[in-house]
């Protein structure tokens, strides 16, 4: 309401005034603001002054109220040493009933006294004053068992609520002294108070006082690892419970432990300290004089008529305080420290289940390490551990370093679990998204770069080249900085790199959080170096190795659970493909693909795993050997492998394999539908198609010598280019190849490809050869141009389609075999005069065709077999380069012509039957 009234103001303002007036009026408001901010100053100013007196006055009260006290305190102490008058000599009954009354007026002051020491933590004198009232209620007979008949008690009732009091008193000082004793803060001599009072009043022994002062120690362990816990408040806890248990060592010692006879006491570990304090409080010889009584009852009027048993008294153990044996000691302490061991262990377990990263862990560690480490715990805990344990203890390694390790293996198995179970969710998705029908959807770019590598391969973006290309040399750029460029030269697709880069920053956030608990190479250097850290509680590091191994194992782990659902897609994909009796979809062969290109490039795209496998160390070393072993290639013997690059290189060759799966699969489907094709073509057994598929043959004018020696000149026509089928199998294979960016397909899934698709042609003609043996009736007989055509047709395959590399040697023999059978039945075909005739001719034309088609099928046939002679049979005059065939000598030498000047050709082409084979294929 308040705000819509000053929002109707000020519109009234703006209605009824000018802008003049306007301003006038804001000069008005902002002078009143500062007139008010100035009261407001001036008003606190005053009261602030005020205060500041009033804390003066109040101060100089309680400076003149001391000084009035100590003036008190010094007339007192006066009067008292002023020699006085002799005193009358009273009869023996007032003196008795004097020393009566002065005896009941400390009685009542007692529990005063006692509440007051025990306000202010002295246990120990309130011990004291507490045991004090018990010896006056004994000497006055007010515990005796007829103390209700004393007259002392008909006199002065109030007694009785005194004598009721003294076990409750009792009790409060046992509870408050035992309750010290479980703080871990107090002094050893406050400890061993406590303790002293704990055995006055309870009249025990040395090796009860231990008892009880380790189980309140071990209640206090237990109270600690209670106490509700709020994230980095666990660092507390943990610090807190290792600095409680140095500490009771530590005061253990000083309290309980004694130097053997002979030994001289050491000044830097005083010990004993309980005895001695014992000793001050019972000795007959104390120092000072009256003992229990505070110096404000000595200067009372009624202190000189107390008896000399009351004034002079000394609490009393009922048997001697002896020393404690060492070994006595020992077994106690071990068997307390073996006690704590499994609260410790539970108790921090169950805290550490709070810290969500190994930061976390890293930060609680050090923190513990800064604690031990420091001088006033690491200075004589040797010593200490030395003469109490007889062994050195270290509650790092023997409580907690297992317990972290639990936790760090916990850590990572979830975050690798997570890893796993998001990149199957990112694969699965890759994989419906590829598997979509182009025909069904409007595809992403992505997708289709999938579905057509070179389409990916031949598009411009802004990110081909880094953004500091121009001034940044490869050599200085990060290994982990990769340019557009890079990743169409390895066929990389944005499909891929999205997979990639997620997998390897979820990789890189678990090795940077892991990367906090290892050791870097500055701290490394500061805990080796003497003169930084003179001691050090414990190695921090010394786990390294093991935290290492489980990253390793576990991202191993990972990487199998990946390669474990790949491997399902794979084997679903090869199930599906080979039950299709037609042509594969390419919707799943994308798919296919795609996890090819994936476990391919897994290692190149996620620079992070290597280091996750490697480590720190095992990276830099692997490096260096790549470098070295680069330089040295085939020089001396190769280096030994480390376990953990043994293990990198499994985990290479498992993706590899996959890959090569998975590539094994793709080049399978696409030779079965190609073949399947050629197949049918091959077979067709008409007139019309055997035409269809006929191409251009070449017209060569021979010279043969005559029987009377003259030479006769004669025209033959052989054929210089293969079938169609022929043409559009290679042509289909080289697209189908391109299209999945031949370029980066392995060599062995290149060479399977080709000995596949040969083996699958072979099977085509072989079968040609048995139906043309059963010479079914109605067929198309095999004529000598279609055996030639065949015969041609089979060689330029059997060239372009057998690697000159190949390995498999048995697969080879097996092909060459089946090539010459079904060359000896085509050959059958032909007139043996005339085969030889042609023969010379067909093997120029043949080698030829087949640098010709080089470039254009160079996908399939490598630079392994450009410009080679397949034939024995040819001249000399061919062996050599392709530039001698041209009529002048071009700049573009490599590109082979169609034709040569020196040989005549038919003008006349057979377009329609060409246009027909495009449309049948």
């Amino acid at each position: 309401m308040a705000a819509r009234g000053a929002e109707a103001e000020a519109e009234a303002l703006f209605e009824a005034h000018t802008a003049a007036e306007l301003r006038a009026v804001e000069r008005r408001l902002r002078a009143g603001i500062e007139q008010k901010r100035e009261e407001l100053r001036q008003m606190v100013g005053e009261r602030y002054r005020d205060l500041i007196e009033a804390a003066d006055t109040i101060a100089e009260m309680r400076l003149s109220s001391e000084r009035l006290l100590g003036a008190v305190r010094g007339l007192q102490r006066g009067g008292a040493a002023r020699p006085g008058p002799a005193a009358p000599v009273r009869p023996p009954v007032q003196e008795s009933f004097y020393r009566a009354a002065a005896q009941l007026k400390l009685l009542l002051e007692v529990p005063e006294k006692v509440w007051g020491a025990v306000e202010g933590g002295r246990y120990l004198p309130a011990a004291r004053l507490h045991l004090l009232g018990g010896h006056l209620r004994r000497q006055l007979q007010l515990e005796a068992p007829r103390a209700r008949s004393s007259p002392v008690l008909a006199r002065f009732p109030i007694l009785l609520r005194q004598v009721a009091a003294a076990s409750h008193l009792r009790s409060t000082i046992l509870q408050e002294s035992k309750s010290l004793l479980k703080s871990q803060t107090v002094s050893d001599q406050a400890v061993a108070e406590a303790l002293c009072a704990i055995m006055l009043l309870e009249d025990s022994s040395p090796r009860q006082a231990l008892a009880d002062f380790l189980l309140a120690r071990k209640l206090a362990i237990q109270q600690l690892l209670n106490q509700p816990h709020h994230g980095a408040g666990i660092k507390a806890q943990v610090c807190s419970l290792m600095e409680l248990l140095t500490t009771t060592l530590y005061q253990a010692h000083a309290l309980f432990y004694t130097m053997p006879e002979g030994m001289p006491p050491d000044p830097a570990l005083p010990c004993g300290l309980l005895f001695s304090t014992l000793e001050s409080t019972t000795g007959q010889h104390p120092a000072g004089r009256g003992g229990v009584l505070e110096e404000e009852v000595k200067l009372s009027s009624w202190f000189r008529y107390l008896p000399e048993s009351v004034v002079e008294f000394r609490p009393a153990l009922r048997t001697l305080a002896h020393p404690i044996s060492q070994d006595y000691l020992r077994d106690t302490l071990q068997k307390w420290i073996a006690m704590c061991s499994d609260d410790i262990r539970a108790g921090v377990s169950n805290l550490l289940v709070y810290v969500k990263s190994m930061k976390g862990l890293a930060g609680i560690r050090d923190a513990v390490w800064e604690l031990l480490s420091s001088e006033s715990i690491s200075q004589n805990w040797e010593a200490v551990c030395r003469r109490l344990l007889d062994k050195p203890a270290s509650f790092w390694e023997d409580l907690l370093q297992q317990l972290f390790l639990d936790r760090l293996e916990a850590l990572t198995r979830e975050g690798f679990d997570s890893i796993s179970g998001s990149s199957k969710q990112l694969l699965t998705l890759a994989l419906q998204e590829l598997e979509v029908k182009p025909s069904t959807s409007a595809l992403s770019k992505h997708t289709q770069f999938e579905h057509n590598v070179a389409l990916f391969l031949w598009s411009e973006s802004s990110s081909d080249l880094p953004s500091d290309a121009a001034w940044v040399s490869v050599a200085n750029r990060s290994q982990f900085a990769k340019s557009g460029l890079s990743m169409k030269a390895q066929a990389l697709t944005p499909c891929v790199q999205s997979f990639c880069s997620a997998l390897d920053s979820k990789l890189k956030a678990r090795l940077d959080d892991l990367l906090s608990y290892l050791p870097t190479d500055s701290s490394a250097a500061k805990e080796a170096a003497p003169t930084v850290q003179p001691r050090s509680a414990f190695d921090r590091y010394a786990d390294a190795g093991t935290v290492e191994g489980l990253l390793r194992d576990h991202c191993i782990a990972c990487i199998h659970h990946i390669l474990g659902c790949v491997r399902e897609e794979l084997q679903s994909a090869q199930n599906l493909l080979g039950g299709q009796a037609d042509a594969p979809s390419d919707a799943r062969l994308n798919a296919v693909l795609f996890m090819a290109r994936l476990c391919q490039s897994l290692t190149e795209l996620c620079p992070h795993l290597k280091q996750c496998i490697l480590g720190q160390s095992g990276s830099t070393e692997t490096a260096l050997k790549e470098t070295r072993s680069t330089k040295k290639l085939g020089k001396g013997k190769a280096q030994g492998v480390t376990p953990m690059q043994a293990k990198w290189q499994g985990v290479k060759a498992e993706l590899l394999q996959q890959s090569l799966f998975a590539y094994q699969i793709w080049s399978s489907a696409v030779t079965k539908g190609l073949v399947q094709c050629f197949t049918r073509k091959l077979l067709l057994d008409t007139a019309g198609s055997v035409l269809a598929t006929a191409t251009n043959w070449d017209e060569i004018e021979i010279q043969e010598e005559t029987e009377s020696g003259n030479s006769v000149t004669s025209k033959i026509r052989l054929p210089v280019q293969p079938s169609w089928y022929v043409q559009c199998l290679l042509f289909s294979l080289c697209q189908e190849v391109n299209r999945v960016g031949g370029h980066t397909l392995p060599k062995v899934t290149l060479q399977e490809l080709l000995r596949t698709c040969m083996a699958e042609v072979l099977a085509a003609y072989e079968k040609l050869v048995e139906e043309k043996q059963e010479k079914k009736a109605g067929t198309f007989p095999m004529t000598q141009n279609r055996a030639l055509q065949l015969l041609y047709d089979l060689r330029y395959l059997s060239i372009i389609l057998t690697a000159k590399s190949e390995e498999g040697k048995t697969s080879r023999i097996k092909h060459d075999s089946g090539v010459e059978k079904v060359t000896d039945f085509l050959e059958g075909h032909i007139d043996p005069f005339d085969l030889d005739v042609f023969t010379p001719h067909l093997n120029s034309n043949l080698n030829r065709l087949v640098q010709r088609t080089s470039v254009l099928f160079g996908l399939l046939t490598g630079t392994e077999n450009q410009y080679t002679s397949r034939s024995s049979a040819l001249s000399s005059q061919e062996l050599h380069n392709i530039l001698p065939l041209a009529s002048s000598q071009i700049r573009f030498g490599l590109l082979p012509l169609s034709m040569s000047s020196s040989r005549k050709s038919k003008s006349a082409t057979r377009s329609t039957e060409r246009v027909q084979c495009d449309a049948d294929l």
